[in-house]
């Protein structure tokens, strides 16, 4: 069932995004050659908890994934891997593609976000990936508007990234985000315009392009959380969690360098 927020929930929702942004701002500045993806973990608890909220993913156990909880903060993944890498002591390396996602929960709502950078100078061809992601993204929030169809979000996924030659990874979707992390509907990278729930005001949605260099297949890792290409190809994530209004769409986890 689709919840549609009132006012007073998207704007509870909104201080929750603002401090997702806050966090990634924070982590993606501090993202460099040898900073360990640990330390980025580090940096985004302590913001998190100095404001009062709780990070969404820490401790976290979806239905769709039959393994222990959650452990970290933030999720970091590295080149081929798409989403759930767990922060270590892997040391970020010049040209590095870092995926970087992270949840918070205020006030008993929830934010989303996540964004993608290249660590360093290098990579050129990673850089145009995660360039493309993000402007998928981009045009997924310009279709999220009210009269519109979900599928119209996800074909604006789709043909950007392969009008670029990439593909999108279908096995894992966006989704709807309120009271709880994961609520109804399912946001597909993929598929037809014109079908799927018709979007009205109120609802909220996590937007989040998974877009690889390779083929869209993927598998889990045997840890169970960390998901990687099964090519081996690059990958980039990018998301926003996105309230549709009378006016049109509105990015509630908006920040420097993210919106």
């Amino acid at each position: 069932m689709i919840v549609l927020k009132s006012r007073d929930e998207i704007a509870k929702m909104r201080r929750a995004g603002h401090l997702v942004a806050k966090v990634l701002d924070a982590v993606v500045k501090a993202a460099d050659v040898g900073v360990t993806t640990y330390d980025l973990d580090v940096i985004a608890e302590r913001i998190i908890t100095e404001a009062g909220a709780k990070p969404a993913f820490k401790g976290y156990q979806p239905d769709f994934i039959s393994c222990g909880p959650y452990p970290a903060t933030l999720c970091t993944s590295v080149n081929d891997e798409v989403v759930h890498g767990i922060p270590t002591d892997r040391v970020l390396m010049d040209g590095d593609l870092l995926s970087i996602d992270t949840g918070v929960e205020m006030a008993g709502y929830f934010g989303d976000a996540a964004v993608s950078l290249v660590v360093g100078r290098n990579a050129p061809e990673a850089r145009k990936l995660a360039s493309t992601a993000s402007r998928a993204l981009e045009n997924a929030i310009t279709a999220c508007v009210a009269g519109n169809h979900l599928s119209d979000v996800s074909y604006a996924i789709q043909t950007t990234a392969e009008a670029e030659g990439y593909s999108v990874v279908r096995r894992f979707v966006g989704h709807g985000i309120g009271t709880k992390m994961h609520e109804d509907p399912p946001v597909p990278n993929y598929g037809r315009p014109g079908s799927g729930p018709v979007l009205k005001p109120g609802m909220v949605l996590a937007i989040e392009p998974m877009v690889n260099m390779g083929s869209f297949e993927v598998e889990a890792s045997p840890d169970c959380w960390e998901v990687r290409t099964k090519d081996g190809s690059l990958s980039a994530h990018f998301e926003h969690t996105v309230a549709v209004t009378e006016g049109g769409p509105e990015i509630l986890t908006a920040g420097n360098g993210l919106s």
